[in-house]
Order: structure tokens, then C-alpha cells, then sequence
């Protein structure tokens, strides 16, 4: 039996997020019907990966993938949608299904030297290499939200992050035989980093109920 922390969860570590276009087209079956797909640009939505790796301090220690298929909109609130996430440890598989609707899955995560990778089994899901630019010299604290369904209610949950961040190169590769290579093509047009991070993920409320 899983255990697993209620919320909020307070996650301390260090984190690397690209930011992407997405081609409205390829995301929209993903997203729910009541949720407003956000354009910036003629057809495309922004996406993109967050990796991160959670340690001491934490309300459970583990990395973390996520992939943001789209930014979304309702009723005022503007958020991401999770499309997929991954995780190494099976009780924050639990807890991301069970609290927020979450799909999570378990992987793998290898961190190298300003690297990481992330498989399932023999499949590679993607590669991230990265190097600093830039670091900002204190630690602003910000707040988003993401939506989720559970149960077919639609949820919104909203999350405060702080952190030093940074600026960093990265590349990021994703195999044709990833689930989400037809989401997260090319190279980001941003990449940020955040060390010292403390990461406050507060229970969802459901917004539209079945």
C-alpha cells in the first residue's frame, strides 16, 4: 500500500524547465473540453518539460518529469495541462493520482554532470543537457496553477515556487519513440533553471464538477 504525504507538499531541491511552441492541433484532444486553449502565436499554444530532483527537506524525495502540453484557460484562471508526467517513486505515483488526477508513471532518472535522462524500461522518454548563463542573485517567490480531472471533475491547484534562478543553454532530445515526441519538437526557446528550490504544491479544488 502506497503512503503518501496530504497536501500541501513542500519538494526542496533543484529544478530545469524549457519552454516550447506547440502546435495547437497536436494538443487539442489532450485537453479537456471545458478548458480555453491560449494562443500566442497563429496555431501554436506554449509547452514545455520540467525536470526536477527533490531531496532532503522534502515531503517525499524524488525526481520529476513533466510535460506542459498547453497553456489553458477557465473561468478566469489561466494555467498548464499535464499531458504526462513521470516520477521514481511509487509513492508520489499515488499521491499525484489520488490527490491532484494526475497521470504519473514511474521512470528512471540518471543526473550527470548538467545532464539528465529519463527512461521507462528500454525506452527513452528524453535527454537534457544544460549550462548555466545566467543566475539571478536573490530569490523572488512566484505562484501558477495547473489543471487536472479527476473523477471527471475538472481541478485547479495552484502552486508557489522559490527559487534562485537562472538562465541556462539547454538541449533537449526527445526519440521518436517517446509517448510525447509529437508535442515537444525542436529546441526551447527559453530554459530556466532554479536552485535552492522550495516548491509548495497546494490541494486541488475542483472548478466543474461531473
Amino acid at each position: 500500500m502506497a503512503l503518501y504525504p496530504q497536501p500541501p507538499w513542500t519538494l526542496q531541491g533543484f529544478a530545469v524547465a524549457t519552454l516550447h511552441l506547440v502546435d495547437i492541433d497536436r494538443v487539442r484532444a489532450l485537453i479537456p473540453q471545458q478548458l480555453d486553449i491560449i494562443s500566442v502565436l497563429p496555431g501554436k499554444t506554449v509547452g514545455g518539460v520540467y525536470l526536477s530532483n527533490y531531496t532532503t527537506g522534502s515531503v517525499l524525495e524524488y525526481s520529476e518529469l513533466i510535460v506542459v502540453a498547453a497553456a489553458v484557460t477557465h473561468s478566469g484562471k489561466i494555467g498548464g495541462w499535464v499531458s504526462h508526467i513521470y516520477v521514481d517513486n511509487p509513492d508520489s505515483v499515488a499521491g499525484g493520482r489520488e490527490i491532484w488526477g494526475l497521470p504519473k508513471e514511474l521512470a528512471e532518472f540518471i543526473w550527470g554532470n548538467n545532464s539528465v535522462s529519463v527512461r521507462q524500461g528500454d525506452r527513452p522518454l528524453c535527454t537534457l543537457n544544460y549550462n548555466s548563463l545566467f543566475s539571478l542573485g536573490f530569490k523572488p517567490r512566484l505562484g501558477a496553477s495547473s489543471f487536472s480531472t479527476k473523477n471527471a471533475d475538472l481541478l485547479n491547484f495552484s502552486f508557489d515556487v522559490e527559487a534562485q534562478f537562472g538562465l541556462v543553454n539547454a538541449q533537449l532530445t526527445v526519440p521518436t519513440t517517446s509517448p510525447f515526441t509529437h508535442l515537444i519538437s525542436g529546441q526551447p526557446w527559453l530554459a530556466i533553471s532554479a536552485s535552492q528550490l522550495r516548491l509548495t504544491v497546494n490541494a486541488p479544488v475542483v472548478t466543474t464538477r461531473r
